[in-house]
């Protein structure tokens, strides 16, 4: 792997629509103090931002890194997460090492998706969210997690009944709004780790395959058994192929 990432730089992790940072938890035995995880704007602890926009959130992220004192690290996320990583990168290359791209896409939505993305956000403003942890658990969940795991089933719905409504509908417009990142990606000559869930429904296979050819050098995983949430249904697994990578830089 080309590149200067080392052990010693701290690894941000951002999270998956609709829930917070704490998905990244399984990680942090192996991963330990150098993983960073704030949550995105509305979600968790984190203070709402006005403009529907993936730039507000890399912003909001970048500021809290300043407040730790974090100047440069590898920035990942998964799905959302994986959005705003991309967003930072756009708006402060210098501050990214390496990149970690998790059960996400480079590619902007489809006008279909985009509709979609509306849809909920209206929905979640009318109605609040009850109705979204079913909406959404046979996509966010593979085959395999749900047939076998349901202590992560609950564990998903948790963390999507306690999301506010405003934030659902604010990511949904944010992330409906986000431009296409593949030329970003190709022009950063970063070390990149690629990772996509096997049983993942939501984004296909070959979105993974273009970020990964957009960034030579770039090394992709692909996780058996695991659906579009890999933090949450393979954490010990994912965290070891991220330790594996970075011990390879």
């Amino acid at each position: 792997m080309d590149g200067d990432v080392h052990l010693s730089d701290p690894v941000v992790l951002l999270h998956a629509f609709p829930l917070d940072s704490s998905m990244w938890d399984g990680l942090r035995p192996a991963l330990g103090s150098r993983l960073v995880t704030p949550d995105l704007p509305g979600f968790g602890s984190a203070p709402p931002v006005t403009e529907p926009s993936l730039d507000e959130a890399a912003a909001a992220v970048l500021a809290t890194l300043d407040q730790r004192g974090v100047s440069r690290a590898v920035f990942g996320g998964c799905s959302m997460g994986g959005y705003v990583a991309m967003a930072v990168l756009r708006a402060a290359p210098s501050r990214v090492s390496g990149l970690v791209l998790v059960n996400t896409k480079a590619s902007e939505d489809t006008d279909e998706a985009r509709a979609n993305r509306y849809a909920m956000a209206d929905r979640a403003e009318a109605d609040g969210t009850d109705w979204l942890p079913d909406a959404m658990m046979t996509t966010l969940l593979g085959e395999t997690t749900l047939a076998r795991r349901p202590e992560v089933e609950e564990r998903v719905r948790a963390l999507i009944s306690a999301q506010p409504p405003a934030s659902v509908a604010w990511a949904q417009r944010a992330m409906a709004a986000r431009p296409s990142s593949l030329d970003v990606l190709a022009g950063s000559g970063l070390p990149a780790l690629v990772v996509r869930g096997a049983e993942d429904s939501l984004i296909p296979a070959g979105e993974a395959t273009a970020m990964a050819s957009a960034l030579p050098g770039s090394e992709s995983v692909e996780l058996a058994g695991v659906g579009h949430l890999a933090p949450l249904e393979a954490p010990e697994e994912l965290a070891g192929v991220l330790n594996r990578w970075m011990e390879a830089g």
